[in-house]
């Protein structure tokens, strides 16, 4: 039986802030759950060794942040580690995670694995189980460039089938082993009606967070995350027949309901915060 996911104390909402620009870290810890501090991606070779030195010399609440490294067999991953040591900041995003035991290898730190190479989702599983590993993200955009591809979407914005299986691997990887998932970023900044489907979609299927790259996209990720009063009230009023009912299967406005769908309610409510 697949372990039930930890809830993840940082979500929804995870705003992704390039290290080498320290003036926005506040504004960016400000506007979402948690900051995502990025040494990798969003910060250019040369800026990298100022970014760390901003690290050290800026702090957050270590509490909602997260720092994003390098990947860890690289020089730059060892030297954001010397960094980080240097700094409160104990949960870690690493990069391009595919080594089981290049992470086992640092307990110190809570680690989020990003699953964004063709051997990273390959090892999610053997990730996921690892005791200092907290959640596992994936990454589609990296993930089809480590595959020699060219888009991680269709033409309508629907993601092709590779990025989709990844996606499921790596959810059903984090919740075999009882750890949250964190669902991509969507990179259309202007489509805030595409973000909040995807957004939608990933509450329902079992993501306990989202990342974003702009803080405009933070209200569209929370919104998701938050039941509607609708669905809460409709969440209630299944348990109330059910424990009506007395029975393990029974029929309710036209569906069967049976265990698994009375799960679905209580999530509903656990997300919303209140009894169940």
């Amino acid at each position: 039986m697949s372990a039930t996911p930890r809830a993840f104390p940082l979500g929804p909402s995870l705003l992704f802030c390039p290290a080498d620009r320290p003036e926005r870290y506040a504004k960016a810890a400000d506007r979402a759950d948690a900051v995502i501090l990025d040494l990798e991606d969003a910060v250019a070779p040369e800026a990298k060794a100022a970014a760390r030195g901003h690290l050290v010399d800026t702090p957050l609440d270590p509490a909602r942040t997260i720092v994003r490294i390098n990947p860890l067999d690289t020089a730059e991953g060892r030297l954001d580690l010397a960094a980080l040591r240097q700094t409160p900041y104990r949960t870690i995003m690493v990069a391009k995670a595919e080594s089981p035991d290049a992470i086992e290898a640092h307990p110190g730190f809570d680690i989020i694995a990003l699953c964004e190479t063709a051997r990273g989702v390959l090892a999610a599983p053997a990730l996921a189980r690892l005791h200092n590993v907290v959640a596992l993200m994936w990454g589609a955009e990296d993930l089809v460039a480590s595959l020699g591809g060219t888009s991680s979407r269709h033409a309508d914005g629907a993601y092709r089938a590779v990025a989709m299986h990844a996606r499921s691997q790596v959810l059903l990887a984090a919740g075999a082993y009882g750890k949250a998932a964190i669902d991509a970023v969507y990179i259309d900044i202007p489509d805030l009606d595409g973000l909040a489907a995807e957004a939608a979609d990933a509450v329902a299927s079992g993501f306990a967070a989202t990342a974003c790259i702009h803080p405009s996209q933070v209200a569209a990720i929370r919104a998701a995350y938050v039941p509607s009063p609708e669905q809460v009230n409709a969440a209630h009023d299944l348990l109330n027949a059910a424990a009506a009912a007395g029975t393990g299967v029974f029929a309710y406005q036209g569906r069967m309901i049976d265990g698994p769908i009375l799960k679905h309610a209580r999530e509903t409510l656990r997300r919303a915060a209140l009894p169940n």
